[in-house]
C-alpha cells in the first residue's frame, strides 16, 4: 500500500500507524486500572523501531499512556529518526508521573501549555506533528480558550497541527481553526458495518480529514488469539472492565471471529492482518493504529501492508455474518 496524506495537510504518512497505549504499562485512577499491564520497555524500543524499518511512519501516544512512560520510550525509540516519523500525542488528563496515577482533567491554557512542554521533553523533540485534545464529553461550547492558546503553539512552532482526539463531539469546532487535519475515534471489523461509522467517515469526507482508528483489533478479539482458557492479567484494563471471554457479547464475538476465520485467511493474511485490511476496504481515509507490546506483534500488523484492503466478497461476508449477530449496542462494547 502507498503512502497518503494526513488529511488535507500534504504531510506524507503510512497507511497503517502504531498506537502507544498498552506500552505505556499500568496506570491506576481512583483504584482502577486503565493500562494493559507491565511492559518490557526494551522489547517495546525494538517494537517501534522495526515498525519504522518495515515502513511505519505515523506513531500516536499520549501523556496519560503510563503516566508519561510511553512517551519516554517512543523518544527513545526515535533517537536519530524523528525527522521521518509523524508524531502524535494528547492532552488534558492530570496525573501523577512519579506514582502512575491519574488525577482529573485540566483544559486551562496554562496547564496545556505546561503539558505540551512535558511531553516535548519526554518525547526528546522541539516539536510536535499532531497534538490531540483528549477529555471525552467536553463541552463544544466551552471549547474557544483551548483552541486560542493551541493556536498560539502553533504560532510558535511547538505543534504543526492538532484534532479533537475522543470522537465527534467537537470536531466541528476544531475543524472551523484551520489547523485540525483528523479525528480519533474507536473502529473495527464488527462496528463499522453499523449507521454511526457512516456518521463519522461522511464527517471524515465533507471535512479532507484523515481518520485515526483507536482499537482497530477490538483489544486483541479480532486477532482470533482468544479461546476458552484465556484470562487477563492484574494491571489489564480487560481484566478490569470484565472482559469474559467465555459469556455475553464478548463469546458471541468470538464465535463470529472463528466463523469468519476461512473467508478473511484464505489469501493468506492473519486475523490480524485481515481486521486491518477491512478498515482500508471500508474507507481509504482509515489509518489504524494498532496497540502492541512485543516486535512479533509489529512484524505482523506490518505484514497487513502487503495484502491492503479486504475484497468485496470478504465485506460482504463480514457485513452479513456481524449483522445477523450483533445489535449496534452490541458490537459498540467490545
Amino acid at each position: 500500500m502507498r503512502a497518503r496524506w494526513l488529511g488535507w495537510t500534504g504531510l506524507e504518512v503510512s497507511p497503517l500507524g502504531m498506537g502507544c497505549w498498552a506500552i505505556g504499562g499500568p496506570t491506576e485512577f481512583r483504584g482502577s486500572q486503565f493500562g494493559w499491564g507491565q511492559v518490557d520497555e526494551s522489547e517495546a524500543i525494538r517494537a517501534i523501531q522495526a515498525g519504522l524499518d518495515g515502513g511505519i511512519t505515523f506513531i500516536d501516544t499520549a501523556d496519560i499512556y503510563g503516566t508519561g512512560h510511553s512517551e519516554r520510550i517512543v523518544g527513545r525509540a526515535l533517537a536519530g529518526r524523528r525527522d521521518g516519523v509523524v508524531v502524535a500525542t494528547k492532552f488534558g488528563l492530570t496525573f501523577d508521573e512519579y506514582s502512575g496515577t491519574m488525577t482529573g482533567r485540566d483544559a486551562s491554557p496554562a496547564y496545556i501549555r505546561q503539558a505540551c512542554e512535558a511531553s516535548l521533553r519526554r518525547l526528546g523533540t522541539d516539536y510536535i506533528d499532531l497534538y490531540q485534545f483528549h477529555v471525552g464529553g467536553y463541552d463544544p461550547a466551552a471549547v474557544d480558550p483551548v483552541l486560542d492558546v493551541l493556536d498560539e503553539l502553533v504560532a510558535a512552532g511547538k505543534i504543526r497541527y492538532y484534532a479533537w482526539g475522543t470522537g465527534l463531539e467537537g470536531a466541528l469546532r476544531f475543524v472551523e481553526r484551520g489547523h485540525c487535519p483528523s479525528v480519533q475515534f474507536g473502529l473495527n471489523l464488527l462496528t463499522m458495518v453499523f449507521p454511526e461509522a457512516d456518521r463519522m467517515l461522511a464527517f471524515c469526507d465533507a471535512h479532507d480529514l484523515a481518520a485515526i482508528i483507536n482499537g482497530p483489533l477490538g483489544k486483541g478479539l479480532l486477532t482470533g488469539k482468544f479461546d476458552q482458557a484465556t484470562r487477563f492479567a492484574e494491571g489489564d484494563l480487560r481484566r478490569q472492565r470484565g472482559w469474559d471471554v467465555q459469556d455475553g457479547p464478548l463469546a458471541v464475538g468470538r464465535r463470529v471471529v472463528e466463523q469468519l476465520r476461512d473467508i478473511l485467511t484464505s489469501d493468506g493474511r492473519t486475523l490480524a492482518q485481515a481486521a486491518l485490511g477491512a478498515l482500508w476496504a471500508r474507507s481509504p481515509r482509515c489509518l489504524p493504529i494498532p496497540g502492541f507490546k512485543t516486535v512479533a506483534q509489529v512484524h505482523e500488523n506490518v505484514g497487513a501492508l502487503e495484502y491492503g484492503p479486504l475484497s468485496p466478497q470478504q465485506m460482504r461476508a463480514v457485513a452479513d455474518l456481524v449483522t445477523a449477530s450483533f445489535t449496534e449496542e452490541e458490537a459498540q462494547s467490545l
